[in-house]
C-alpha cells in the first residue's frame, strides 16, 4: 500500500465558507498566485517541556514525565511554531485571512492534505529549533469536483546539532460545491492489519488538539458553524491529529524511532452524535510499516508509510 504523490481528486472538501471568494481561476490570478513560489519565512521555537505532557494525556499514555533531553515522540512537532495571527487578522472561519506568507489563494475551501517527513535526528526537549520554510509550487489542476489549487510547502529544521527535520507539507484549494459526507464511497484496506486500535473523536479530543496547535479554524470545535455554516454532518476530525494518531499506535507496539513517514488524506472523518468509530491499523513488514486509517463503513480515509530508522531506540 504505497502513498502515491496527492492529486486531491478523492477528497471531500474541509471548507472556509465566505462569498467574498471565487469558484475559478483566470490565468491572471493564477500566475499572481505563481509568484509566490520561492518565497521564504523562517522562524524560531522552544522545544518545551509542557506541550508533550499534554499530548500524551490526550492519547492518554502512561508516559514518564517528559525531562529536558528527552526525544520529541515523531509528529509532535507540530505543537510548536504555532500560527500566533492577531485576533483581527483571522476570517469568518477560524483561519487567518488570505495572503501572508501563503499565497491569497481565492479558492473558499483549503485542508491539510498530506506530507512527507524525513528524520535526520531527534528533536529533543529543550533544544532551540529554527524552521525554515519555502513554497515550492502553486499548481493548477481540474479534476473530477472541478477546479483545485495546490500548495506545497517544505520545512527544514534545525537544531543544536543541524538538521533534524524536512517536510513536505500538502495544501489544497477548492471551489464551493454540493459536498456530503462521503456515505458509503470508498476503498477498503488492501492488507490485514497485524495492530490495531480503536477510538471515538469526540469534540473534546478535538478542541483539545485544536488548543494544543492554536489552530481556530472553526470547523474542527464550534459544532453549529460545523453543520449550519460549512453543512457538514459534525465536526471535522484533524488531519494531523490522524496522522498522529497513527504514530501513536506504532508507538503503542515498538519503542523503535522512524526516519521517514509519508501519508495521504483520502476522505474527511466527522465527530458525530452517534459516536463513530475510528480504528487505527497497520501492517510492519520488516523495516516498512503500512498504517491506515478506516472510518465507521470500513473505508480508508487516510493512509500512510513509515520507516524504522536504524538509530537505537528512543531513551
Amino acid at each position: 500500500m504505497a502513498v502515491a504523490p496527492f492529486d486531491g481528486r478523492a477528497l471531500c472538501d474541509i471548507a472556509t465558507a465566505d462569498p467574498h471568494l471565487v469558484n475559478a481561476l483566470d490565468a491572471t490570478t493564477l500566475a499572481h498566485l505563481q509568484t509566490w513560489q520561492g518565497k521564504t519565512e523562517t522562524r524560531h521555537d522552544l522545544i518545551s517541556v509542557a506541550p508533550v505532557r499534554a499530548m500524551s494525556a490526550l492519547l492518554d499514555r502512561t508516559d514518564a514525565e517528559p525531562r529536558l533531553g528527552d526525544v520529541l515522540p515523531a509528529l509532535w512537532h507540530w505543537l510548536y511554531f504555532w500560527p500566533t495571527t492577531a485576533q483581527s487578522e483571522l476570517g469568518a472561519d477560524g483561519h487567518p485571512k488570505r495572503g501572508g506568507f501563503l499565497p491569497p489563494v481565492p479558492f473558499p475551501k483549503r485542508m491539510w492534505a498530506g506530507g512527507r517527513l524525513q528524520w535526520h535526528q531527534p528533536m529533543r526537549l529543550g533544544d532551540q529549533i529554527q524552521r525554515t520554510s519555502r513554497i515550492d509550487q502553486v499548481q493548477h489542476k481540474t479534476g473530477r469536483s472541478g477546479e483545485l489549487l495546490f500548495v506545497q510547502v517544505h520545512h527544514t529544521y534545525e537544531g543544536p546539532q543541524g538538521v533534524c527535520l524536512e517536510e513536505t507539507h500538502d495544501i489544497v484549494y477548492k471551489p464551493l460545491a454540493q459536498t456530503s459526507e462521503a456515505s458509503s464511497d470508498g476503498i477498503t484496506p488492501s492488507l490485514t492489519a497485524e495492530w490495531q486500535r480503536d477510538l471515538v473523536p469526540d469534540d473534546v479530543l478535538l478542541f483539545r488538539y485544536s488548543a494544543l496547535t492554536f489552530n481556530s479554524h472553526r470547523i474542527h470545535y464550534d459544532r453549529r458553524y460545523a453543520m449550519q455554516t460549512e453543512g457538514y454532518p459534525g465536526l471535522v476530525v484533524h488531519g494531523p491529529l490522524m496522522a498522529s494518531l497513527l504514530i501513536d499506535l506504532l508507538r503503542r507496539h515498538s519503542d523503535r524511532m522512524l526516519s521517514s513517514f509519508a501519508f495521504k488524506a483520502l476522505k474527511p472523518v466527522f465527530e458525530c452524535a452517534d459516536q463513530r468509530v475510528l480504528r487505527l491499523c497497520a501492517k510492519p513488514e520488516g523495516d516498512e510499516i503500512h498504517t491506515w486509517v478506516q472510518d465507521h463503513h470500513g473505508h480508508v480515509c487516510m493512509q500512510a508509510v513509515a520507516h524504522w530508522s536504524t538509530q537505537a531506540a528512543t531513551p
